[in-house]
């Protein structure tokens, strides 16, 4: 059995780069065939409130309903835009459970894709998201994610792929995940630093150059020299030198006392990416 796309998620926020997220989540709808629903899941008003909004009275509980509704009608039309231009079968939902990573993360439990979004500081409605909320569906749901650039992705994502691999688990599940892409993309490049681990194995041991070659994929294996500190950087460096369209790898993190401890790596790439990058936890 090989991997598939049969169902996306995406996560619809009032924020700017929401329009171009979702263009991005139409365009792997499109090309694998697969039915598409936007989740709107943005922080209710209140719940951004250092206290209970009925201390400020039924003036400030109404005015943060009606900063709801507009943020919600917002999203709303960018959706019913990109559902207009598509033909693709395109689904609404919406949740106000509080927090929304939880619940974002509970839907994307049933989607073999989640498309989320990089955080923008700069944004207007920063507040309506909070900054760790890509990190913590990845690694709360341990689903793939295609996670897109607040300034967009390009007109065709995974024609060159660029693949970060290391042989984690983490690594292992992204490269599953990516199939779909590899199989049709022009170019793979597959970045590594030093020397692969010896498997201890003896006769002909399995690898990731025969996995790819028995999923019909060809490849070019970059290899460097030892790994440095800042491998989140060369990553992106070297993917923009080859220019890649698609960065796969792993996603490292965990939680501690509710906050997510990401890899050094993983935090780079979230924080200054420039290109779609396909995350498994």
């Amino acid at each position: 059995m090989t991997a598939a796309i049969r169902q996306i998620l995406v996560h619809l926020d009032p924020t700017r780069a929401a329009a171009r997220r979702l263009a991005a989540a139409c365009q792997a709808a499109q090309g694998f065939q697969a039915p598409l629903t936007a989740l709107y899941a943005a922080t209710p008003g209140f719940a951004a409130l250092p206290y209970a909004p009925a201390i400020g009275g039924p003036g400030l509980a109404g005015s943060l309903l009606d900063l709801d509704d507009r943020r919600r009608a917002q999203a709303r039309k960018v959706f019913e835009e990109a559902r207009r231009a598509s033909d693709m079968d395109v689904a609404w939902a919406q949740t106000s459970r509080v927090p929304i990573a939880e619940a974002f993360a509970q839907q994307a439990l049933f989607a073999d894709l989640v498309v989320l979004g990089q955080h923008d500081p700069a944004d207007e409605e920063v507040g309506a998201v909070p900054a760790d909320f890509a990190e913590s569906v990845l690694l709360a749901s341990g689903r793939p994610a295609l996670v897109v650039p607040h300034i967009g992705a390009p007109a065709t994502i995974g024609s060159t792929v660029a693949i970060a691999w290391k042989e984690t688990p983490e690594a292992a599940r992204a490269v599953s995940a990516a199939l779909p892409w590899l199989r049709k993309a022009r170019r793979v490049h597959i970045l590594s630093w030093g020397e692969e681990p010896d498997a201890g194995v003896g006769g002909q041991p399995l690898g990731l150059a025969s996995y790819l070659a028995s999923h019909g994929v060809p490849f070019t294996w970059d290899r460097a020299g030892a790994e440095r500190q800042q491998v989140g950087e060369l990553l992106l460096s070297r993917a923009f030198d080859l220019g890649a369209d698609l960065l796969v790898m792993g996603c490292y993190g965990h939680s501690r006392a509710r906050e997510w401890i990401l890899g050094g790596a993983t935090r780079t790439i979230l924080q200054s990416m420039t290109l779609p990058v396909l995350m498994v936890h």
